[in-house]
């Protein structure tokens, strides 16, 4: 089966104030049609760069990334403003990126359909199917005020499938909720997943990720690192042991050109500096370090990603309000000389 998703020795640099940073470096990544994924790693380690590129939101600066038969690279803007609405969904982790405020649960997933010139009776009906899905149409006619932020999340979710997407994206959906709510946010993404077929990768730092998705693949140094695999065990030794019925098998991630980042708590363990011996054995291939090697080289400009990544963050927060700022007062000139 050809990947939903497939992405190539991508490569991610940001270049701010003559300093060039790597936030992405070689990336491969494949997902299936309909997988649940979830991607893990530190703070600067690329995750929410490959999510930006992944939703159209911004383009790598070298690699090879299709989405369902879409060249992301080559796209042109039009084309990539297209997918942004009609194939791709985001659930962002801060409501105000999600919501409006002053407009009810109903209108607000109603606003993307209104947008593409959906028909009223199609819009009402899909925005009612949704709503009931994440179990919120009593709620319908509440503003944002109204609800807790698990049911604000909740109608985000809603909103992220209003143009009825086939990718569904989620930035730390559960950062600002407790552990419960976060536990039923990521249940109902896999309901959403199984339900309308879509294939969802789920961006967190929450450890019970794994429980919830089919895969999850950690992310070191702009690099796929390992990936943490569920699969259903043997019903009957798990009974037997009281354990769950799923079982998690971790690998170490090969890439293209066959590096493989060995986990660093590992190689603290172990003694690995900078060099390694490699001997063909039965069983497969034995690593060992070597006596008097150097230190672990320090990735480059991995503070510097980090803080990067950070400064990124927080001057797309500052445009967004910006722009909502204009937008209303906009809005108020208009208002004011409709009324006169």
């Amino acid at each position: 089966m050809e990947p939903f998703i497939f992405c190539e020795n991508l490569v991610k640099i940001y270049k701010l104030s003559g300093l060039e940073v790597v936030a992405l470096q070689g990336l491969d990544l494949a997902v299936q049609p309909g997988e649940l994924m979830g991607i893990v790693g530190a703070s600067g380690s690329g995750k929410s760069t490959l999510l930006n590129i992944l939703g159209g939101l911004d383009r790598p600066s070298a690699g090879h990334v299709m989405i369902n038969g879409r060249d992301l690279l080559k796209s042109s803007a039009r084309s990539l403003d297209e997918y942004r609405r009609t194939e791709v969904g985001f659930v962002w982790q801060q409501t105000a990126r999600n919501l409006i405020p002053y407009l009810s649960a109903q209108a607000n997933v109603e606003l993307p359909m209104t947008i593409e010139g959906v028909g009223i009776r199609e819009k009402h009906a899909w925005s009612r199917e949704l709503l009931d899905t994440v179990g919120l149409w009593e709620h319908r006619k509440h503003r944002l005020a109204q609800l807790s932020g698990g049911q604000q999340q909740r109608v985000a979710i809603a909103v992220a499938l209003a143009n009825r997407p086939k990718l569904l994206l989620g930035d730390e959906p559960t950062g600002e909720v407790d552990s419960s709510t976060a536990q039923e946010i990521l249940a109902l993404f896999r309901q959403m997943n199984e339900q309308y077929g879509l294939t969802t990768i789920i961006v967190t730092h929450d450890p019970e990720v794994a429980r919830a998705v089919d895969r999850v693949v950690t992310i070191r140094d702009g690099s796929t690192s390992s990936e943490t695999v569920r699969r259903v065990a043997d019903v009957e030794a798990a009974l037997a042991q009281g354990a769950s019925s799923h079982v998690y098998e971790e690998f170490v991630v090969v890439d293209g050109a066959g590096r493989l980042q060995i986990p660093p708590e590992l190689r603290v363990e172990m003694g690995i500096g900078d060099r390694v011996t490699l001997e063909r054995t039965d069983g497969g291939i034995l690593i060992q370090p070597v006596a008097g090697a150097g230190p672990a080289i320090a990735p480059v400009n991995e503070v510097s990603a980090a803080t990067e990544e950070e400064q990124l963050s927080s001057r797309r927060t500052r445009l967004e309000g910006w722009l909502k700022r204009k937008r209303r007062k906009t809005q108020d000139v208009n208002r004011l000389e409709v009324n006169q």
